[in-house]
């Protein structure tokens, strides 16, 4: 076989192997991603208004939560959180606007103190979803019932559920020991 016989076949084999190779990794990426940001992925993808710049915009959440100091709390912070929470919880039957105001602060303060940027509520959601994507719907709903009530818009079964909402976030901030 010739010099340019060996040529012609083994460079078509080397750029599939290439290709193949290039697409599995994109593949493991996008799976990565998927796993990663859960819901928030395909929210995302839709928000982006596709899937490329979805993948560009999480990959550089990731970048940015890398160089964050997520810290875990020791347990009498976190007792002396719970015992805040339970609280709040409390103080629902009495005035639930309130309840639900504070439940906000309360979930701001613990994410500060646990290393998150607390700049404003789409900071924060791009900051949480790194590793908090499976909550972050119940962080959006409760922001938004707790934007109406501000307002004095929102039903007490409204408010009732930010209570349920922020207390899934809460409960996962709480208990993530480590941040990874």
């Amino acid at each position: 076989m010739s010099t340019s016989t060996l040529i012609a076949i083994i460079v078509p084999i080397v750029v599939v192997l290439i290709a193949i190779a290039a697409g599995l990794w994109l593949v493991s990426r996008r799976r990565h991603l998927r796993e990663r940001f859960g819901p928030e992925y395909d929210r995302t993808v839709q928000d982006e208004g596709g899937r490329l710049a979805a993948e560009r915009e999480l990959r550089a959440r990731e970048q940015r939560h890398d160089k964050l100091d997520i810290k875990e709390l020791p347990a009498a912070r976190r007792s002396q959180y719970a015992e805040e929470w339970q609280g709040v919880q409390e103080h629902f039957v009495d005035r639930p606007e309130g309840a639900v105001a504070q439940a906000d602060e309360l979930v701001a303060r613990l994410m500060r103190e646990r290393g998150y940027p607390t700049d404003g509520f789409g900071e924060q959601v791009r900051d949480l979803s790194v590793e908090h994507g499976s909550t972050l719907e119940h962080y959006r709903a409760a922001h938004a019932v707790n934007t109406r009530s501000s307002e004095g818009q929102a039903t007490t079964e409204e408010l009732r559920g930010a209570m349920v909402h922020y207390r899934a976030l809460f409960q996962e901030l709480l208990g993530d020991q480590g941040g990874r």
